[in-house]
This record gives C-alpha cells, structure tokens and sequence, in this order.
C-alpha cells in the first residue's frame, strides 16, 4: 500500500473576515479562560438545536464556525436592507434597515393574507394597523441639519400618508416568540421585556418558514389567534393610552433595528403645491420610520454533532426541551433517535475538532464531513470524509456498502471539487458491548484509522516507473 502524500489546504483567494480565537476551554482553577467562561443556551425544537440569542450566535459562530445561519449560507447575516439605498443614505447615522416602499408594500401583503387566514375580519385588521403604520420618531435616528425630515412629516406630510396608512394596517410580525417587547415607551423598550406564555411558534414544517407572531391591542380582548397548528394566545395590557398600541412578541433581545425600518417615499411639500397647482412637482425622496408590520428573524442552527461536542467537550452550552435543561447522558440516548447514526458521526467530529480541524456536513459532495482548516471563510475544504465504525477485525455492518464503481464515482467527485477522498475507520474492541455504548465515555476506548483514497491512473503510475 502506498503511502499518502499530505497536501497542504488552499487558501481562498478574498478573505473578508479576520480570524479569532476559538472557545476558551476551562483548564484550571486559578483564573485562565474560566474566569470568561460563558454558558451559551440552544433549545431542542423539531428535531434540531436552535440558538436564539444575538451575543450567543456571533460567539458561537464567530468562535470555532459552529452552526449556520437559517436564512444564509453560513454566517448568520441575514438583513432586509437593500444595499442600493444603504449606499445612498450613508450620512444617515442609524443601524436600522433601509427599505424601498415596494418592499414595504410587500411585506404589508403578506401580513395581511396572514392575518386573514388567522380568522381576522377586514375591520379588525384596519383598526389595528391604523395606529401602528404611521409614520413616527425613532430615538435611535441621529440626524443632521440635512436629514431633518421628521418635523416637516408632522406638518405637511401626514394627511397624505394617513391615506395609506389606512391600507396598511397589520399587527403581525414574523420570528419565534419568546419575549414581549411594550411600545409605550419606545427609549425603554429593552427594560419590558417579558417571558411569553404561548407556545412555541416554529412549526414542523421547517425553521426557516416564516413564522408569525401575533399582537395584543390595549383596550381590546384577547382573542386566540392561530398560526399554522399552534395557537398563539394574545395578552392583556393596562388601558391609558389615547390610541390602541401594540405589544409586539419578539423572538430574542435585538435592538430597535429588528423593529422599526426606514423606508424611502415620496414626499411632497405641501406649500409648494398650493403656490403651483397645475404645475407637476417632482416628489422629494424621503426616509419615514415605520414599524415593520412583517418581520423576519434568523437564527443559529446547530447540527447535533456541533451542540454535543459544546455540550460534552467545551462545557459552554446548555440544551432545553420544553424549558427543562437537558444532561449529557439523556442527549447521548435521545440524538441517536433523531439521528440513527449521531454516535457514529460524532466519535469521528470529536476526533477532528481535537485535532484542530472544523468539520462541516459533507452531504453536498455525497460525504459525511466535509474537513477545513480555520474555517469555511478562510480555506476551502481539504477532505471529504467517509466515517465507518469496525470491530478490531475491520468487521462489522458497514453504514455505506460501497461497490467498485460507487467508491470511484465518489472518488471522481471528490477530485474534480480539489478535495480528497478519506475513509475514517472507528476501530472499537470486540469485546465492547451496547450497554458500554450507552455512555460517551466509551470513546475513550475507540482508536481511529484515517485512508486516503486517491485515483490510480495506469499511465501515470507507469511513466513515473520508467523515470525510477
């Protein structure tokens, strides 16, 4: 058997993000990392792990590349901005998006054959979104003398969007509910945050369905909404306002970015159409704060080989099912059910994780993992790699009986995407039982053996003989 010659990763040409250091690992008593350590928190939802919280998936994710964002490729930076209007409005100092007003049309559409397929009459749906798509002032503006718009929407602009506001009017919004946000006072809106008695809102069908997330109106009852199979449950709030105002359920903390969006209109001075009324005028483009009546939140999904090895190895994250924490042991028998071959995979994630490598899901190229140095955004992978569990006698219920041709097929694909085949056999005694399995410790007895599988060309390997 020939020996395998080690290529060294391939760097990407553009990199866009630098490098940072992975979790730090509790090795001590006397202060190191530990005394930084934080505990991250995923819960179990349809058969996945979902991280919610803003800080815990940039940690995460930023960290050592665990997980992927459910509405990107990979890190998690979905945004709504359209980046043409971002450039355009760039000496306007704020973090929120900026929208077309067709966008915003849109996103008004969908909330509103949303809201109807939950049971709301056309009525209701007016006299919520009446209030809650005008425009407004959002204290994270920070404006300029140019940009000083909001004054001149008070005194000239706001009958002419009343008329579409009245078009407008929606109280629902999109993303997982966990928390209730009040409105009242919107430069304390991160102080009210409130823990939401409905149940989950993602469905089975999928996470990354839009997922809806209903309004309580003051002054009104607390109607139940449904969404998709689950009942939302309104909530009451204290009367004392002049108009219905809107608690809006917010998935995690964000910041008001998630909730308010900027979106350009035209504006027309109404003094300037008085002193010319048979003269066209051309519309000013503005930016009006609206709240965004159809939100769309991503989240950090974690494949289970990724959160066992936070859970087992770092020690950093705590996995709930239904508000109950769950232990090491219990993920240990309740993965394999979601995922017949979690054991398996895992032993061999754990092994290369340790080894300084990041795996990733290999099922794009017809693998189990996929082998990068650093991360995804820095080399492109250098190995497919195909996991197999044996006995000391390389027996055993193979997971993937491979034929000739099947194994060169593999092996073709792998060539023509620059990586390497490698078979990673997990080598346990014969005389381990299935109760000793029932334990992670049992990895401590499993030896791994990694084989390069590589194409052997005959008129290759023969002029490299007459050369010798």
């Amino acid at each position: 058997m020939a020996e395998a010659v080690f290529h060294a990763p391939k760097r990407k040409r553009r990199v866009y993000e630098s490098y940072e250091s992975p979790l730090p690992i509790p090795f001590g008593q006397n202060g190191g990392p530990k005394k930084d350590f934080k505990i991250f928190t995923a819960e179990m939802i349809n058969n996945n792990v979902i991280v919610r919280n803003a800080e815990d998936i940039e940690q995460l994710y930023g960290k050592g590349y665990f997980g992927k964002g459910i509405l990107s490729r990979s890190r998690p930076n979905f945004t709504i901005s359209d980046p043409k209007l971002v450039a355009k409005w760039k000496d306007m100092k704020t973090d929120m998006p900026i929208i077309t007003s067709e966008k915003y049309q849109r996103s008004i559409e969908w909330a509103t054959k949303l809201m109807q397929r939950q049971g709301q009459d056309e009525s209701t749906v007016h006299r919520i979104l009446k209030d809650y798509t005008k425009p407004l002032e959002h204290p994270g503006i920070k404006r300029n003398e140019e940009f000083q718009w909001h004054d001149e929407l008070n005194s000239e602009t706001i009958p002419k969007m009343e008329g579409i506001a009245d078009k407008e009017e929606f109280s629902v919004m999109n993303g997982g509910s966990e928390k209730s946000l009040d409105l009242e006072g919107p430069n304390e809106q991160s102080d009210h945050l409130q823990e939401s008695s409905g149940p989950d809102p993602l469905t089975p069908d999928g996470l990354d369905e839009h997922l809806v997330e209903v309004a309580t109106l003051q002054h009104c009852p607390p109607p139940h909404v449904h969404c998709s199979k689950d009942v939302l449950p309104r909530r009451d709030t204290q009367p004392g306002d002049r108009s219905p105002q809107v608690d809006l359920i917010c998935a995690r903390e964000r910041g008001p970015s998630d909730e308010y969006v900027l979106v350009e209109e035209d504006v027309y001075h109404v003094s300037e159409k008085e002193c010319a009324p048979r003269e066209e005028l051309a519309p000013k483009k503005r930016l009006i704060c609206r709240r965004n009546p159809y939100r769309i939140l991503e989240y950090l999904q974690l494949s289970l080989e990724e959160a066992f090895f936070l859970v087992y190895a770092l020690g950093c994250l705590s996995i709930y099912y239904e508000k109950e924490p769950l232990t090491i042991l219990k993920l240990w028998k309740a993965f394999p059910i979601v995922q017949p071959t979690f054991r398996t995979t895992y032993m061999a994630y754990h092994y290369f994780r340790s080894k300084g490598w990041v795996p990733k899901v290999g099922l794009k190229y017809g693998t189990d993992l996929l082998l990068y140095r650093k991360g995804p955004p820095f080399y492109h992978a250098s190995y497919s790699v195909i996991i197999e569990l044996v006995d000391d006698h390389f027996e055993g219920s193979l997971r993937r009986p491979f034929s000739w041709r099947s194994l060169a097929a593999l092996s073709r694909v792998s060539v023509n995407v620059s990586k390497e085949l490698m078979l990673c056999y997990l080598i346990k005694p014969s005389t381990m039982t299935d109760k000793e399995m029932e334990s992670p410790e049992c990895m401590k007895q499993i030896k791994v053996q990694e084989v390069i599988l590589s194409r052997w060309v005959s008129s290759r390997e023969r002029s490299d003989q007459d050369e010798l």
